[in-house]
């Protein structure tokens, strides 16, 4: 008995995906958007990449929120409460998981599970070993990122801002408090 192909082709298009692999951390900064003034071009883009940190991994939607509002305060702390809250409108209505973008939340993640969107999700326990494997290169790109994005001493208006060293101490802090909205994940580390 001969299945039509076209029968054939719906059948492959309904399989739901079994196991979901996640694909190595990679970041744009901030996506579509600047990563900084003119005059210092990378002034807040090491937010942008400790968001970016959080999106790769995704889970729940308060986890989300959680990630939004640390970038905001990041991008804050250097001073740039306009951009801040533009930045974060943008994410909040861009960044969510139901979007097929390279930068929605969860973007580590195969778009479709199955065969809707994974949408805000925690990571199972095989996700989250997956995510444990990775985030040691994942931190290895991010350091790279921060030497070869370096922010410029600081001049005029934001003289009294302390320029971040070269190097991973310089994102700590963001990444810091990004992974804290992941902390199910990260306690995971400890339970492997």
């Amino acid at each position: 008995m001969r299945i039509p192909a076209a029968l054939v082709g719906l059948l492959l298009i309904a399989t739901p995906v079994v196991a979901d692999t996640l694909k190595p951390f990679a970041t744009d900064g901030c996506s579509m958007w600047i990563d900084g003034p003119p005059g210092n071009p990378n002034l807040w883009r090491h937010c942008c990449v400790a968001h970016d940190l959080a999106y790769w991994i995704g889970g729940t939607e308060e986890q989300r929120q959680q990630a939004d509002d640390a970038m905001k305060q990041c991008i804050q702390k250097a001073q740039q409460p306009m951009i801040a809250s533009h930045t974060y409108n943008s994410v909040r209505m861009g960044g969510g998981p139901y979007w097929p973008s390279t930068y929605r939340w969860g973007y580590g993640w195969h778009y479709l599970d199955g065969i809707w969107p994974r949408g805000y999700r925690t990571p199972s326990p095989d996700e989250k070993a997956q995510i444990n494997r990775l985030m040691p290169a994942a931190l290895q790109l991010i350091a790279e990122d921060v030497v070869s994005n370096p922010v410029k001493a600081p001049s005029g208006a934001i003289s009294h801002l302390s320029p971040p060293s070269a190097g991973y101490s310089s994102i700590q802090p963001a990444i810091h408090s990004l992974t804290n909205t992941h902390s199910s994940v990260a306690s995971s580390h400890s339970d492997r």
